[in-house]
Parts: structure tokens; C-alpha cells; sequence
């Protein structure tokens, strides 16, 4: 029988990226679901092939009328992103409720569920970042959105269904169709217009005596490598869980800048600015996926570095594009 998808977040981020490598292995049943309140959302769409299209208030209410037929996979990418939202009612909804919803139909029709969990569970990293069934429970998420991922993660959990579902942990995924996610893009994305309109990039200065300017850390991963082992998890149905989705080897904010200037063939020309009061309590200065249960299920392919995946971005995506 011919494969048929969901992609919820279609039009979005890593979710476009999964519908185009979907259409690169030779799928077209694809049904995407989205809200397109940006156009460069729209933008994602018109590069990809798929059979349909509903807004997600549209979708919800036909899946719970019982209005869809199985399909043989779910990509379950739509949430709302932002460690900012403040509606916790919001995302109680739009994160944990329709998660739930739709993982309990996957399982109800036998379509293999993988949704978007986030890095964001694991708050201020004090605790690790060890994706480990006996870990997650003690989490503490240091915003409403990662609270949101958290409560369906352990909602998995604790019904016994993450034996049965994949869960991905994003960590800080850069790369083609991230444009419509405003300051929630990757620093890639926001400092390619920055050096190409200034000729310089702006970093934050680090407020605390270990860590020098610059040199706060993250993991950072290529939107290819997130979506291969997205998918990975679809062709595995016999691992399931939640897993982290990082490159396992935390690099810092100066190394990210560094290749993105070599990337454009520019010198670097990098300043440091005070961090707002406002997000210096919460700020993350460390993390680091710990990514031995995903290899431990199988998943053997290697992540670019930095270096490659930033240059890959600006060669294929980027140097054509023509700021105001």
C-alpha cells in the first residue's frame, strides 16, 4: 500500500524539511497542516509537493469527527515555538492538548506517531541534559513553552505510550525555511542580514567569571541532520521513546559567528554587547545533547559541524539574498 503522511507545522520550520525529504524518497501523500499567518510560510509550501492542505483549527476539528482515513505516519511538528508566549492556557491547548489528541488517534489507526518535543524541558541544564526515562520526570523547564513540551513528554511517560511513539528533542536547529519564525530564528539567519547590511555581528557579552565573551555554548544542528533522524524513527517503528535530537558536541556563540564569516569569505568583525537584564537569570550558558540513547537505538549517521552545515546554509540558501 502506497504511504500516505500527516506533517503537522508543514508550512513551518523542520517541518517543511521533513515534507521535502519525504518528497525526495518519492512521497506526494502528504497532507499538510499549518496556519499560514506568514508569507514566508507560504514561501516553504510552494517548494513542496503534497496532496492537501488544512489550517489546523480546520484539521482538529475533522480529526476528532472522525473525518480522516489512516495513513501509514504522522509528523507531529505543529506547536507554537516561542519561549516567550505568555498564554498558558494557549499552550496547554495548542502543545499538550492537540499532541495528545493526535497521538491517541495514531495509535487508535495504527499510523506511526513522531512529534517535536524540545531541549527547552530542560530548563536551566543544572540537571543534565540526559534524555532517560528516570531523568525527564525531574525536569524543570524554565518557561511556559518548555513546560508546555515537558507535560506531554511525561504524559507519554506515564500512560506507557512513549513505548509505543518517538518523541525528538530539538536542540538549536538552524537551516533553509526558518524565515517566518521572526527573533525566533537562528543567530545564522539573523546575523547573515546583520554582516551583510554592517559588516559586523553583535554577541552577547557573558555575566559570569567562567565564561568568557562569546564563548557560551550550544548545540547546534543542522536542519538535514534533525529531519534524517526524524525520519530515522519512522522507519524504525521498534524504537520508540523520547530521544534527544542534537549533535552530541556543544560549540560556542564565537564559533557559530566565525564560520558563518568564513562562509561569506568576509573577516570577522565581531562586538560584544551588555545581555538584557531582563533574560540574564534565565540565560542558558551551557548545553550539550547527550545523544547515547539515539545511538543506542541504531542511529549511526554522523552530524555536520558547524563549519559545514553554515556553509552548506549560505551556498545553497543565503548569497543570493538581497537585503533592504
Amino acid at each position: 500500500m502506497k504511504e500516505r503522511f500527516i506533517v503537522t507545522g508543514g508550512a513551518g520550520f523542520i517541518g517543511s524539511n521533513i515534507v521535502r525529504a519525504l518528497n525526495r524518497r518519492g512521497s506526494q501523500e502528504i497532507i499538510i497542516v499549518d496556519h499560514l499567518n506568514h508569507p514566508d510560510k507560504q514561501k516553504n509550501l510552494d517548494r513542496l509537493k503534497f496532496v492537501d492542505y488544512f489550517d489546523k483549527t480546520e484539521f482538529r476539528t475533522k480529526l476528532t469527527s472522525g473525518l480522516f482515513a489512516p495513513v501509514s505516519g504522522i509528523f507531529h511538528m505543529g506547536a507554537c515555538s516561542s519561549t516567550t508566549e505568555t498564554d498558558e492556557s494557549y499552550l496547554n491547548d495548542n502543545n499538550f492538548q492537540y499532541t495528545k489528541d493526535l497521538a491517541l488517534w495514531a495509535l487508535k489507526t495504527g499510523a506511526r506517531f513522531v512529534y517535536a518535543s524540545s531541549a527547552a524541558t530542560y530548563g536551566d541544564g543544572a540537571k543534565g541534559y540526559d534524555d532517560s526515562d528516570e531523568v525527564t520526570p525531574a525536569l524543570e523547564p524554565l518557561n511556559l513553552y518548555g513546560q508546555s513540551k515537558q507535560k506531554f513528554d511525561l504524559w507519554a511517560l506515564e500512560t506507557g505510550n512513549a513505548r509505543k511513539i518517538a518523541g525528538l528533542k530539538y536542540f538549536n536547529v538552524y537551516g533553509p525555511g526558518e524565515d517566518h519564525k521572526g527573533e525566533m530564528r537562528s543567530l545564522v539567519n539573523k546575523a547573515h542580514k546583520q554582516i551583510s547590511l554592517e559588516g559586523g555581528i553583535r554577541l552577547f557579552k557573558s555575566h559570569r567569571p567562567d565564561y568568557r565573551d562569546g564563548e557560551q555554548t550550544r548545540d547546534f544542528i543542522y536542519v538535514e541532520d534533525a529531519v534524517a533522524a526524524t525520519l530515522y524513527f519512522y522507519d524504525n517503528p521498534e524504537y520508540s521513546g523520547i530521544f534527544n535530537c542534537g549533535t552530541g558536541r556543544a560549540r560556542s556563540w564565537l564559533d557559530l559567528a566565525k564560520a558563518l564569516f568564513s562562509a561569506m569569505n568576509l573577516p570577522a568583525n565581531i562586538d560584544f554587547i551588555d545581555m538584557p537584564e531582563s533574560i540574564r537569570e534565565k540565560y542558558q550558558y551551557h548545553t550539550e545533547a547527550v545523544v547515547a540513547k539515539l545511538r543506542k537505538a541504531g542511529y549511526v549517521r554522523e552530524f555536520l559541524a558547524v563549519e559545514t552545515g553554515i556553509k552548506r546554509y549560505v551556498d545553497e540558501y543565503m548569497m543570493f539574498r538581497i537585503y533592504d
